[in-house]
């Protein structure tokens, strides 16, 4: 599947998703989260929920929450999703895809306070392709495998970022 495949995919899925969340009522309980590790949907039926959906709407909120050590749990606005390891890393996948297509590019430098996870001497491997650039991939723990591509100008130059003292 190419990127505007999984993009269309995506965005649909979203707009599936964000539908379904506003036809929840308001009075609908969203601190419950689903504890399986198989991916659940619980909503309630469209045409009871719209009888009930108060005519000004109020865009969904995200909730995340842990609620065991394998499950990612995520509500937007009353509608659950239990995620396992596999289904965070497809999620993180299809956001990482999405993100990178957008107009708004992330910040050259590192954002004040950001927090991160770093992976000590991730696995990794490389390719050579026929102009000469490099294939980077490393497995990060978080994120999964993360690839870089390099022209053979940018490979010296890691190389010198690398072996400065």
């Amino acid at each position: 599947m190419n990127l505007t495949d999984q993009l269309g995919a995506l965005e649909s899925s979203l707009d599936e998703l964000i539908l379904a969340a506003a036809s929840i009522p308001a009075s609908s309980d969203s601190s419950t989260t689903p504890a399986s590790v198989e991916p659940a949907v619980h909503a309630e039926e469209p045409a009871t929920a719209a009888a009930e959906s108060p005519v000004a709407e109020e865009k969904p909120k995200l909730h995340v929450s842990r609620p065991e050590k394998n499950v990612i749990g995520m509500t937007i606005g009353g509608v659950s999703v239990a995620l396992s390891p596999e289904g965070v890393s497809e999620l993180i996948e299809e956001l990482s895809n999405a993100r990178a297509s957008m107009t708004v590019e992330q910040p050259n430098g590192l954002p004040p306070g950001w927090r991160f996870v770093a992976t000590k001497n991730p696995v990794m491997a490389t390719q050579r392709y026929a102009n000469g650039d490099r294939l980077l991939v490393l497995r990060h723990t978080g994120h999964g495998w993360v690839p870089f591509s390099f022209s053979p100008d940018m490979v010296i130059e890691l190389y010198a970022m690398l072996t400065k003292r």
